[in-house]
């Protein structure tokens, strides 16, 4: 992942010690150092101790930000003390950012409530708070109403941030490309560009038979072809694979990527049956799969609401996401289920991937045609599923998001599988049917349901449902 970059904006009150604001100033330059977060703040020339108290304080670090606001992914305002309500808010709003914000605030000791180390900054975030909802500034909370930057629960505090950030930044200018029509049979995968669209996600369209007839141009000994077949042959073993159909299939990444390239795009959607099978005569999984393995999530059946969940959780948590099926119930357990896709999921989730075929599309469409298709097991592990879903009905982007577990219990079947625990899953499936969502969702191999449910809901402004366990 890139380096971070914050806005650091240090509240103060004049009448408390000087040597409290001197000392947060250490403390989260510390901790920046620690987790390698370029922080920008008002250096202790500019303004009092490099904090924010005043007009004139809100305004030179207004425009400090704005000068760097192409770089900022957020803003921490820290409390040392009770802080001036009014500088923090002014000066958020004077830089023209509009980027998540955390509030921290320093804890008092109950043997330091004297003059002389005395904070009352629990009481002074409740008011800078109550300005930043004034303003019209969304703004995200700690944990524990007050905690101290040098402490492990605020580490992972910021961490969590920092994937709020990635995601909120991520979205609002998300490149995405939709490479085909979706499967007639698939009114489940319909979406609304303009909904995305004004969020800030861009999708781009190219029609299959582009990619179909650029792909047979190529000639297979091209540089460009064999280059792709190398990675194709070094990404995954393919015993009895025919080397034509191996070439097919690097001729189709060559032009899937080199489309991604020129247009800037971060993820696609593919219609990946019947037509590709019918029509070209092989599986695009294995194309998708390395794609996502990379972070450039790819998803099945055109799927774009899909993909900008796998989006979405690859940016919370840096890892690679798959396209899951809610496939099916395992025996009699009402908390298990079976994720399944015939499958194209990241090689992250597949420690014994292997290229072969899909046997339930080759039943119609014959096996010889449905070379590239993947085969792997999901060893144990936590999982974070989630979906996005334009409701044009109501006009909205709805969401849910919620945490189970990858298990190791016994699964005989094929393609990619695994076996997942979700508390209360039945309530859930209840949820999903009822509010009409699609039998698609992302995966993840993280624990990331609450960043995505603070950037969805808090900054992007989309309905999210949070599936809690228990």
């Amino acid at each position: 992942m890139a380096r971070a970059t914050l806005g650091i904006i240090i509240g103060n009150r004049d009448f408390f010690p000087d040597v409290l604001v001197s000392e947060a100033r250490r403390d989260l330059l510390a901790v920046c150092a620690e987790l390698d977060i370029e922080p920008i703040l008002l250096d202790e020339q500019t303004t009092k101790l490099g904090a924010v108290e005043t007009w004139a304080h809100a305004r030179a670090c207004g425009d400090l930000f704005a000068r760097h606001g192409r770089r900022i992914d957020g803003i921490l305002v820290s409390l040392p003390n009770f802080g001036d309500e009014k500088g923090v808010a002014d000066a958020i709003r004077l830089s023209g950012l509009n980027v998540p914000v955390l509030v921290q605030a320093y804890p008092d000791d109950l043997d330091k409530l004297h003059v002389q180390r005395r904070r009352d900054a629990f009481c002074g975030k409740i008011s800078v708070c109550n300005n930043l909802r004034q303003y019209g500034i969304k703004f995200s909370l700690t944990e524990r109403h007050t905690i101290s930057p040098l402490t492990d629960a605020f580490r992972d505090e910021l961490r969590r941030f920092l994937g709020v950030c990635r995601v909120v930044r991520g979205l609002r200018r998300a490149r995405v490309g939709a490479i085909g029509a979706r499967p007639n049979a698939f009114n489940t995968t319909r979406y609304s560009e303009k909904l995305l669209e004004a969020t800030g996600i861009s999708v781009s369209t190219l029609d299959l038979s582009e990619v179909l007839e650029s792909a047979r141009a190529l000639d297979d000994g091209e540089p460009r072809v064999a280059t792709k077949l190398a990675e194709i042959r070094a990404y995954a073993a393919a015993p009895g694979a025919p080397p034509p159909s191996l070439v097919l299939m690097a001729k189709l990444g060559v032009v899937v990527s080199e489309w991604m390239e020129r247009l800037d795009l971060e993820a696609t959607a593919i219609q990946c049956w019947s037509s590709l099978q019918q029509h070209y005569g092989v599986n695009c999984c294995t194309i998708m799969s390395m794609m996502s393995e990379k972070l450039m999530p790819s998803a099945c059946e055109v799927d774009i609401a899909g993909t900008v969940a796998m989006h979405a959780l690859q940016l919370a948590s840096g890892r690679p996401s798959a396209l899951v099926d809610w496939n099916n119930n395992y025996g009699d357990d009402p908390d298990k289920c079976v994720f399944f896709h015939c499958g194209n999921w990241a090689k992250a989730f597949l420690p014994d991937i292997q290229i072969g075929t899909a046997p339930i599309l080759g039943t119609t469409l014959g096996e010889e045609n449905t070379w590239g298709a993947l085969a792997g097991r999901t060893p144990s592990g936590p999982v974070t599923f989630a979906r996005v879903s334009t409701d044009d009905l109501s006009g909205r982007i709805i969401t849910y998001v919620g945490e189970g577990r990858f298990t190791d219990d016994p699964l005989e079947t094929f393609g990619n599988r695994a076996v997942v625990h979700v508390p209360r899953l039945q309530d859930l499936m209840r949820t999903i049917c009822r509010r009409g969502f699609e039998h698609h969702a992302a995966m993840n191999g993280s624990c990331s349901a609450a960043i995505l449910a603070e950037a969805w809901e808090n900054y992007l402004g989309w309905d999210v449902y949070v599936h809690a366990g228990g």
